[in-house]
C-alpha cells in the first residue's frame, strides 16, 4: 500500500546523500518533495502541513547544522516525525482485571469486522487466551453464518443463539453472551456488531445501545484503509456518535494509496491497534508505528520478520538443523529440502524479502517471484531415492531423466538443481573446515585457531608411476568420459524459470534466483 509513498521518498533522500552542508533553499527543496509524496499518497491536508512544518523547523534546528552528516540527520527526523504521526507507541490491548475483557467491533459495512473478529480470535488464542465470538450482526443476511465458518475456521467457539437475517435483538444477543462467557471458562469476548453501507441513526443507535449493554474494554473501529480520505470522514463520524478506544486497518495489502492510516491517529487521536495484512487468518498483527515507518522509508522490517519466524519455526527442528550444520556430516539434499520447507512457513518469499533493508529499490523483481518454483524443488527431491539425496554425485544421466520425468519436470532443471546444491555442499564444508578467506571460522564448526590447514590442490591430473595405479587411473577416466557423452552436451547449469534462470528478472550477486539463495556468494552461508 505504501510502495508509491516510499519511492518517492527514498528518491527525495537520495538526492541529499553526499551533501556536507544542507542551505535553506536544500531544507525547502526537500520539504516541498515530501510534501508532494504526502499528498498524493491522500494523507490528509492538515496533517500534511503540520509534518512539513515539524520537520522545516527540525531541520533549521541545530540537530542538523552541527551534525557530521546533515542528510542523515534528516532522514532521522522525517522517520521520527513519521512515527510520531503513525501513533508514537504500540497500542496494546487493556485486559480486565476481572475476566471476561469485552472487545466491540464496530464499522461500516465491507470493512471487514466479521473476518477481523476470527483473525483477533485466533491472534489470541495463539497467547494462551480463551476467546469467544460473539454473532450480534443479526441485519446483514448470512452473517451469522459467516461469523460461524470464520470461527470453525480459527478453532474459535461461537456465541449465536439467534439465526440473523433480521430476525433476534443484538442487544440482547451481546448481554448474554457476557454470562455464556463466565460460566464456560472464557476469558475475552469479541462482539461483532451491524454495520450499514453508510453512516445513519439507526447504526450509530444500535451501537451505542450494545456499548452500555455490556460496557466493553476496548471498542475497536475497524476500517478499510481502501477507502481513502472517507475513511478519516466515516472515523470522525463514528468517534462523535459512539466513541472508540482504538482503529483497526484492514485490506493493508491492497493497492491503495495508503493516506488513511496516516491521517486517522493524527485527526482523531485514537491509535491504530491492529492491522490487517491479507486474507488468511494469520495475516494479523498489532500495529507498530515505527516498523511502519520503517518500511516506508524502505528501512526494512527485520524485527517483524524475527518474530514471525520465532511463532512459526519449532525449536525441535531448529535444533536438529544447527546440529546438523555442525556436524561433520555432509549438508545433504535432505537438508536443504529440510530447510527450504522451515522458510516456506514463513510465507510467501516476496513478502520476506520485502522486509529487508534496501529491497524496495528490487520492488519489480521481488514481484515476479514465483513461489511456485519452490514445488518444482520440492518435487525433484522427492523424486530422488533416499541413497541419491544422500550422495548426489551418483546421480547420472539416465538418473536425472527419471527424476525429471517423475517430477513433471525438464532434465535441465534437475542439473541446475544439483549443480546449485554442490555449490552450497562446498561453502559448508569450507566454513566447517575453518571458515571462509579472509574470516574466521564459525563458532561450533570447527573453525578458528584450531582449524586445519586446507591441503594444496595439485594442478592437473597427475600420473601415478605404478603401472598399475596408473591403469586403474586411466580406467577411471574413460568412465567418467564415457558418462559424460551419455548426458549429451550441457549448457551452463541454470536454475528453472522462476528460480533465476530464463529471461525473468534475478536478484543481485549473492541471491542468485529469486527464490533460491547462490550460497556460493554469501559470506556465510545462509539461505533466505
Amino acid at each position: 500500500m505504501f510502495e508509491t509513498l516510499s519511492d518517492r521518498l527514498t528518491s527525495v533522500f537520495s538526492s541529499l546523500r553526499g551533501k556536507g552542508r544542507l542551505s535553506e533553499e536544500d531544507i525547502n527543496a526537500t520539504a516541498r518533495e515530501i510534501r508532494l509524496a504526502l499528498l498524493e499518497a491522500d494523507v490528509a491536508l492538515p496533517v500534511v502541513r503540520d509534518f512539513i512544518a515539524r520537520i522545516k523547523e527540525r531541520a533549521r534546528g541545530e540537530e542538523v547544522s552541527k551534525a557530521l552528516n546533515p542528510a542523515q540527520q534528516v532522514i532521522k527526523i522525517v522517520n521520527e516525525e513519521l512515527v510520531e504521526v503513525l501513533g508514537g507507541e504500540t497500542r496494546q490491548i487493556r485486559f480486565a482485571k476481572n475476566p471476561p475483557t469485552v472487545i466491540m467491533l464496530a464499522g461500516l459495512q465491507g470493512a471487514g469486522k466479521t473476518t477481523l473478529a476470527g483473525k483477533l480470535a485466533k491472534w489470541l488464542s495463539a497467547d494462551r487466551n480463551t476467546p469467544l465470538l460473539v454473532a450480534a450482526d443479526l441485519q446483514r443476511p448470512n452473517a451469522v453464518t459467516q461469523l460461524q465458518v470464520v470461527g470453525e475456521r480459527a478453532g474459535t467457539p461461537v456465541f449465536a443463539p439467534e439465526p440473523g437475517n433480521g430476525v433476534g435483538d443484538p442487544v440482547e444477543v451481546a448481554r448474554e453472551s457476557i454470562e455464556h462467557a463466565r460460566r464456560n471458562n472464557h476469558n475475552v469476548v469479541i462482539i461483532d456488531t451491524a454495520g450499514r453501507l453508510g453512516v445513519d441513526t439507526e447504526m450509530m443507535r444500535q451501537a451505542a445501545d450494545i456499548r452500555d449493554a455490556v460496557r466493553p474494554d476496548e471498542i475497536v473501529f475497524v476500517v478499510d484503509a481502501m477507502i481513502g480520505q472517507d475513511a478519516v470522514n466515516t472515523a470522525q463520524a463514528f468517534l462523535d456518535g459512539v466513541g472508540y478506544d482504538a482503529v483497526a486497518l484492514t485490506k493493508l495489502d491492497g493497492d491503495a494509496r495508503g493516506g488513511a492510516a496516516l491521517s486517522i491517529r493524527h485527526l482523531t487521536g485514537r491509535p491504530i491497534m491492529f492491522a490487517s495484512t491479507g486474507e488468511k487468518l494469520e495475516d494479523f498483527d498489532l500495529f507498530h508505528p515505527d516498523r511502519m515507518a520503517s518500511r516506508i522509508l524502505d528501512m526494512g522490517d527485520v524485527l517483524t520478520l524475527i518474530e514471525q519466524a520465532q511463532r512459526t519455526f519449532d525449536e525441535a527442528e531448529v535444533e536438529k538443523m544447527a546440529s546438523t550444520m555442525a556436524s561433520d556430516e555432509d549438508f545433504t539434499l535432505d537438508d536443504f529440502l529440510q530447510q527450504m520447507m522451515m522458510v516456506r512457513k514463513l510465507g510467501p518469499i516476496g513478502n520476506l524479502l520485502g522486509m529487508m533493508p534496501g529491497m524496495g529499490q528490487m520492488r519489480d523483481q521481488i514481484d515476479n517471484i514465483d513461489d511456485k518454483s519452490l514445488d518444482r524443488i520440492q518435487a525433484i527431491i522427492q523424486s530422488m531415492t533416499p541413497a541419491e539425496r544422500a550422495n548426489p554425485k551418483m546421480i547420472n544421466g539416465s538418473r536425472r531423466l527419471r527424476i525429471a520425468n517423475g517430477s513433471g519436470t525438464q532434465v535441465g532443471d534437475v542439473n541446475g538443481l544439483v549443480t546449485r546444491f554442490f555449490e552450497a555442499q562446498k561453502m559448508m564444508r569450507k566454513m566447517k573446515n575453518g571458515g571462509m578467506p579472509g574470516m574466521p571460522g564459525m563458532p561450533g564448526m570447527g573453525g578458528g585457531k584450531k582449524a586445519k590447514k586446507a591441503k594444496k590442490v595439485k594442478k592437473g591430473k597427475q600420473r601415478s608411476g605404478n603401472p598399475m595405479k596408473a591403469r586403474q587411473q586411466e580406467a577411471e577416466r574413460e568412465a567418467e568420459r564415457r558418462r559424460r557423452q551419455e548426458e549429451g552436451p550441457q549448457e551452463t547449469p541454470q536454475l528453472p524459470p522462476g528460480l533465476g534462470g530464463g529471461q525473468q528478472p534475478t536478484l543481485p550477486p549473492g541471491f542468485g534466483g529469486p527464490n533460491m539463495p547462490d550460497l556460493s556468494n554469501f559470506k556465510f552461508g545462509k539461505d533466505k
